[in-house]
């Protein structure tokens, strides 16, 4: 076993029709990758799409990312509200091997601390071969509050990422190491590797 980290490969989406046509600069990958980078020891391969609220080219990106690009790891922003353009949860759930459910009903309680509305959010994480797929919010305040929780709130409100380490574990991905100041990974002990260095 090598010493070094495992490199991940990660998709990230934004999906809208205004970013994706130039009508005002997307905000979705740069605070995707932004929090990734800060949260994730590993090295990162990035795949990034800029796409429309079309559910044909989500899914179309989706199985690309997946089974093309060898992705361990999909996060998309965008299209998971109830306007009629927003069909991210349908593209995704089209994709599906398996449905992870709590995922979105971690997000929605999360968000549901900030604004009532946040009960019209479907967003859903699902596994396709050896890939997690998850649909985040749309706003980067709101991408990086549901991914690290709110650590700081009484009681604490745990973010979802403390469990994608482990899915991926689960289902054949990389070994994905965590900065605990960002967001502790969770593992049961049996699962646990010795720290490594970074590459």
């Amino acid at each position: 076993m090598t010493d070094t980290l495992d490199s991940v490969r990660i998709g990230v989406v934004s999906i809208s029709d205004r970013a994706s046509s130039g009508v005002y600069v997307d905000q979705g990958l740069p605070a995707l990758q932004a929090w990734l980078a800060r949260a994730l020891r590993n090295p990162i391969e990035w795949e990034p799409r800029l796409i429309p609220d079309d559910e044909a080219g989500i899914s179309k990106t989706l199985r690309e990312l997946v089974d093309d690009a060898r992705c361990d790891l999909v996060l998309t922003t965008g299209g998971t509200g109830p306007a009629p353009r927003d069909v991210t949860p349908e593209a995704t759930l089209a994709v599906a091997d398996k449905v992870m459910p709590g995922f979105g009903e971690q997000m929605r309680a999360i968000s549901l601390a900030f604004v009532p509305t946040a009960i019209l959010s479907r967003q859903v994480a699902v596994i396709r071969g050896k890939a997690l797929v998850i649909n985040l919010p749309g706003q980067p305040k709101a991408i990086a509050e549901t991914l690290e929780g709110l650590p700081g709130a009484e009681p604490p409100v745990r973010g979802i990422f403390a469990a994608v380490p482990y899915c991926v574990d689960l289902i054949g991905g990389p070994y994905i190491e965590t900065d605990d100041t960002v967001c502790k990974a969770f593992r049961p002990k049996s699962a646990i590797r010795p720290p490594r260095a970074g590459a």
